[in-house]
């Protein structure tokens, strides 16, 4: 975020120009920031303390940058106090004590930028540029939206949960950011796709384009190339040369769902792009700079995977210094009656059905299952019931998840000596490998999983299908 400088100073005269209110205890920093921003032909008030910085906000501030450590509180303190009185006001974090969860920390308190001291005059002047440029681009976003401009990718989110209503405010603040990666954690499900849509269509980089790729989908080498693209004669097929995702979408966002199923080799191929901003062709020798976002999707435990060294432990922390996890289904049964309302006047519209409603009796029995597939198994479950419905009221009958409810009351009990999980997990995806001859697909039926959960799982426990399949 700091490397970024100003316009040089015989360019002065197109910075926007606003108010800047700068808390910092070190005088020399203050006084030569302060310096720097009126040489830009900004407004500086430049206080010691945390309480004169309040003070002078409260006067009018278009711009905040905070300090980290200050003689009379913790910066965060003073971040949330801003956040809640003066909630449009850009903020940027300056802090000597650099590390990934000061920047993560500071990010999901609110702050607009992050910047790592000593940090350069010219770098804050950039932040302050940038706060002023996304500041602006929220106000026009907002004045579209008062004129009926139409329905905001966000708007796609369906709930009125806790969850969701706080995921809905935060991924506007994400969106607008500058942060170059996001990493969206959740099960298999629960919508990782939609939301990196919407964290696209409310950025500044949405006329740019949203590129997307499923890294289990290919083979190591085929991947690298849907990246990186290639050069003619890098490989066999290579006939002619290929432009790659990051190239196509430079300005926009580059989507890399289930990221865990990356090779090692591609890890740090990637980690070097998210550095550097270049990267080579696969078979090529020039340097290419491309600015995109990219959006990290996994429904696996990464920290877990980085401690079992089946992931990169650095692609990790620059992935992760923005994450959104996205709730269960289960831990918001307050929003399955309008995602089932909504699915059903989606379904019945594509299938042209004449479905009304869903009995009460139904949609008890649908809030009370609990959604091992989240969002995409009640989608497939009302799909389902519309597609073969025959009555304009849908009943349990209807649904083939409420009579597997039914079914499924054994219970599994723990033995007074106690039993080791991992083993009854490592022996139950062995068990279902050997039933379905390797066919992890048909494994993951039987598991309750998807393909991808089986094949973690099989990396985690040294465990290898008799065929290759699935």
């Amino acid at each position: 975020m700091s490397s970024q400088s100003v316009p040089p100073r015989g360019e002065q005269e197109s910075v926007e120009r606003c108010k800047v209110v700068v808390i910092d205890d070190d005088r020399l920093i203050r006084t030569t920031l302060a310096h720097r921003l009126r040489e830009l032909g900004h407004q500086v008030a430049a206080v010691a303390t945390g309480r004169e910085g309040i003070e002078e906000i409260a006067a009018g501030a278009d711009v905040i940058a905070l300090d980290y450590r200050l003689p009379d509180g913790d910066g965060f303190e003073f971040l949330g106090q801003i956040r809640h009185r003066w909630p449009d006001v850009p903020v940027i974090m300056m802090t000597g004590y650099a590390s990934i969860d000061h920047a993560v920390g500071a990010m999901q308190s609110g702050a607009h930028d992050y910047v790592a001291k000593p940090a350069s005059p010219d770098a804050v002047a950039a932040a302050v540029a940038r706060a002023l440029a996304d500041t602006r681009l929220a106000r026009q976003a907002r004045d579209l939206a008062s004129r009926g401009a139409g329905q905001r990718a966000i708007d796609n989110i369906i709930g009125d949960s806790d969850s969701i209503r706080e995921l809905k405010a935060l991924l506007p603040r994400i969106a607008r950011s500058h942060a170059t990666t996001v990493l969206i954690t959740g099960e298999s499900g629960t919508g990782k796709d939609l939301v990196a849509r919407a964290l696209h269509a409310e950025s500044t980089r949405a006329d740019g384009e949203f590129v997307n790729i499923t890294c289990s989908a290919l083979p190591s080498q085929l991947l690298e190339s849907e990246l990186f693209g290639h050069e003619r004669g890098a490989f066999t097929d290579a006939k002619v040369r290929k432009e790659g995702l990051l190239e196509r979408a430079n300005h926009g966002t580059v989507f890399l769902d289930e990221i865990c199923e990356m090779e090692p080799q591609l890890q740090a191929k990637l980690l070097r792009f998210l550095e550097e901003k270049t990267f080579r062709r696969v078979g090529g020798a020039d340097e290419i700079h491309a600015d995109v976002r990219v959006v990290a999707a996994t429904n696996v435990d990464l920290r877990q995977a980085v401690l079992e060294r089946q992931f990169r432990e650095d692609l990790y922390y620059r992935l992760a210094v923005v994450t959104v996890e996205l709730p269960a289904l289960r831990e918001r049964e307050g929003d399955i009656e309008r995602l089932v309302a909504f699915f059903v006047d989606r379904f019945k519209a594509e299938f042209d059905k004449q479905v009304q409603a869903v009995s009460p009796s139904a949609m008890r029995a649908l809030i009370a299952y609990p959604w091992p597939g989240n969002v995409r198994e009640l989608r497939n479950a009302v799909e389902r019931a519309v597609l073969l419905s025959t009555d304009p009221v849908l009943t349990e009958r209807d649904f083939d998840v409420v009579e597997r409810t039914s079914a499924d009351s054994a219970v599994v009990r723990l033995p007074a000596c106690g039993i080791d999980v991992r083993e009854v997990e490592r022996s139950l995806v062995e068990q279902a490998l050997e039933r379905t001859g390797g066919n992890k697909t048909r494994a993951a039926e039987l598991l309750g999983m998807n393909r991808d959960q089986v094949r973690y799982r099989m990396r985690r426990y040294g465990l290898s299908g008799d065929k290759d399949i699935g």
